[in-house]
């Protein structure tokens, strides 16, 4: 599973709290996790090559879809992903997973073999140095190559992009409830498994009523999440980005919103606060010295 550091964590709400774009910071996790599984990979290749240069059947599917390896490995390694199998075949079981990769591969195999075959005006060479020793691999082999690791950054880009917004959001609502001195006693957070995910977080009016938060880091124009907040009933909605629509939608059936892009808009969170009487103060100091102070005590 894709995993964000507390560095990259902070750098993603100080971007949200700025008005600014966070996405820079998750593509710059993915493009970093991308190259060294590149760099790795391609070690794995020389070493391969090299165990296997008196074979002359293929050696890429000798190692790298060895029965041996995991469930993981297998299915990058294939030129497939998970859910592909989940929906092909119900299942991601052991047996089902060696049954598909090596199906796929072979499909794979033979569609690049027809391709050169056909005698295509491209001829390619991808040739791998590593300490003194160099491995060339042909058209077939490269194109292999170039697909595993094509999947392999589209898994990486995948699991980020969903990894940021459920590590992020505790975090945001956090920080958000201190910015405005939110008591202890007004706020809870709920169902946060070891692998932080599944965050329900509440606020609690000075009353004791509580009102469910839902939290969803996406751009304008993502109707599907901002339906999340209708089918779980919630009354606060706070994302980086809404449209207009949106924003006229959760008006009409009086749901709360906060637009973290928008100029200033960690602000109307204190309005929030106050419509739904959830005792807090204002904050109109420094943004970046308050961040400061709570970001070294939540981490």
């Amino acid at each position: 599973m894709t995993t964000i550091t507390d560095d990259v964590v902070k750098k993603i709400i100080r971007r949200l709290l700025s008005g600014n774009d966070y996405r820079i910071e998750v593509i710059t996790l993915i493009n970093a996790m991308f190259l060294q599984y590149v760099v790795d990979f391609f070690r794995q290749i020389v070493d391969a090559k090299l165990k296997n240069e008196s074979v002359t059947s293929d050696w890429y599917k000798k190692e790298f879809l060895n029965p041996n390896l995991s469930s993981k490995e297998l299915i990058i390694n294939s030129g497939l992903n998970a859910k592909t199998i989940t929906n092909a075949y119900n299942s991601c079981s052991r047996n089902i997973v060696l049954e598909a990769t090596t199906h796929h591969y072979q499909l794979l195999y033979e569609a690049i073999n027809n391709l050169v075959d056909e005698g295509s005006d491209i001829d390619v060479t991808l040739t791998i140095k590593l300490n003194g020793v160099s491995v060339d691999l042909n058209i077939n082999e490269s194109l292999i190559v170039i697909n595993t690791l094509a999947v392999k950054r589209a898994e990486l880009r995948g699991g980020a992009w969903s990894t940021a917004g459920k590590q992020v959001e505790k975090y945001l609502m956090l920080v958000l409830c201190k910015l405005y001195s939110v008591s202890e006693d007004n706020y809870e957070l709920t169902g946060l498994t070891k692998a932080k995910r599944e965050v329900d977080f509440y606020l609690i009016s000075q009353t004791g009523e509580k009102y469910l938060c839902e939290v969803k880091l996406m751009g304008k124009g993502n109707p599907e999440s901002a339906d999340a907040i209708y089918a779980r009933e919630s009354n606060i909605f706070v994302a980086d980005k809404l449209s207009d629509t949106s924003k006229n939608q959760m008006d009409h059936n009086h749901i709360e919103w906060v637009e973290l892009r928008s100029e200033h808009g960690y602000k109307r969170f204190y309005e929030v606060l106050k419509n739904l009487s959830v005792p807090s103060k204002d904050f109109t100091d420094n943004l970046d010295n308050r961040l400061n102070e709570i970001l070294s005590e939540l981490f």
